[in-house]
């Protein structure tokens, strides 16, 4: 049996990741659990999985949490707050901490959890797009594992078992294309939250299907990709898959190209993650290539999606830059979410931050230069969309 920690434990990864816990009952433990601030929700998990430590991030609902739990037949410890996060993701003897929080909150838990010797089920792309060069000689420091619950990297993960060393030429990348595929460009100044939360294909949360929506969770996967596992920027693509059948492929050296395939399911990227190398037999349903019918394909469009441009660049720049790139981003959603700035604003508020931050740019970034990187980021972005009206 493996002891596990899950980190955003009531949003879509937290979720479905205990949705496998409560499945495999014989394989996996929870140790300990982190959430935002679904209060309700959490203190369900809590009485189905008993852990040893929980955290709650919004120190607000701090008190109703240890009033609730001290009704319970057993005592967890019970923390709060970003600190208290830190705590569980470092906490015990689980082995494994799935790493569910959404955007750069999830980067100094996951450093906690590396330099406590756990291997990461890493579902948090900002651990790398932000933090890259201070995580990835961490992870060789401390000896441990991090291994991609994300679709499209568990795929090029799957395909990459039995490969030689340098037999690795191209990854590829799969996109949906998000909800707005099959609009024509113009249309796209006049959408609305609610438009761009309707993907076609994954049920998700909001900012992740609002970056999907403008491909900049397609841009972000290549600068995560670049990390995990050693890619120049120009051997990795991106194209556009409306069915989501294919999660990614990779090109080998003498042209072969492998592919991972499956129904759109994210518990199967978090599940084998979590066994690797094994396989766990499941009861999901099986691929049937029949019912999925034709698998398409097509080039995505830079105009539309500008975003992904962006994010090659950022990568490209190196140091910090990614970091202000994704900071950037998820500050321009929260406020295109809070109908604040139009759907548009989104890629021109990244690329107006992002080329201020230029001058500022280093190298070889310290984690307190990334931190800040991130910080002055989202004030910048504040600062951009300050005049600009829905």
């Amino acid at each position: 049996m493996k002891k596990i920690t899950i980190l955003g434990s009531t949003g879509s990864i937290g979720t479905q990741t205990l949705d496998i816990a409560t499945q495999y009952p014989d394989q996996f433990q929870v140790i300990g659990l982190a959430a935002g601030s679904n209060l309700q929700l959490f203190l369900e998990q809590i009485r189905q999985f008993r852990p040893e430590i929980v955290a709650i991030c919004d120190k607000s609902q701090f008190a109703a949490l240890k009033d609730a739990i001290a009704s319970l037949d057993y005592s967890p410890i019970v923390l709060a707050g970003n600190e208290g996060v830190v705590e569980v993701a470092r906490y015990g003897d689980s082995e494994t901490v799935v790493t569910g929080i959404v955007g750069c909150a999830g980067l100094l838990p996951t450093i906690a959890a590396i330099e406590a010797k756990k291997d990461i089920a890493l579902a948090n792309k900002e651990t790398l797009i932000a933090g890259g060069p201070v995580v990835l000689p961490l992870v060789e420091k401390y000896g441990v594992k991090l291994l991609p619950a994300d679709s499209e990297h568990s795929a090029i993960f799957q395909c990459l078992q039995g490969v030689p060393n340098r037999g690795l030429r191209r990854i590829i990348l799969t996109a949906s294309g998000g909800a707005f595929r099959d609009y024509p460009t113009e249309k796209l100044a006049s959408v609305t939250v609610q438009d761009a939360l309707k993907h076609p294909n994954w049920s998700m949360g909001k900012k992740i299907t609002i970056d999907s929506a403008t491909l900049m969770n397609k841009g972000l996967e290549v600068i995560e990709a670049h990390f995990l596992f050693g890619m120049d920027y120009d051997d990795i693509d991106i194209v556009i898959h409306p069915q989501s059948i294919i999660h990614s492929l990779i090109e080998l050296q003498d042209t072969s190209v492998l592919a991972q395939l499956g129904w759109p399911d994210m518990r199967l990227p978090l599940l084998y993650a979590l066994s690797w190398p094994e396989r766990i037999s499941t009861d999901w349903e099986r691929l049937d290539l029949v019912k999925a019918g034709s698998l398409t394909f097509r080039e995505p469009d830079h105009e539309k999606y500008p975003c992904m441009q962006l994010a090659y660049a950022a990568g490209r720049a190196g140091g910090a830059m990614s970091a202000v790139l994704n900071a950037a981003n998820e500050q321009a959603v929260a406020l295109f979410l809070e109908e604040k700035i139009r759907f548009l604003d989104i890629p021109r508020t990244i690329e107006t931050v992002c080329d201020r931050f230029v001058s500022q740019n280093t190298a070889t970034p310290t984690l307190e230069d990334i931190l800040e990187a991130d910080r002055w980021a989202r004030q910048e972005v504040i600062h951009c969309c300050a005049s600009i009206s829905c």
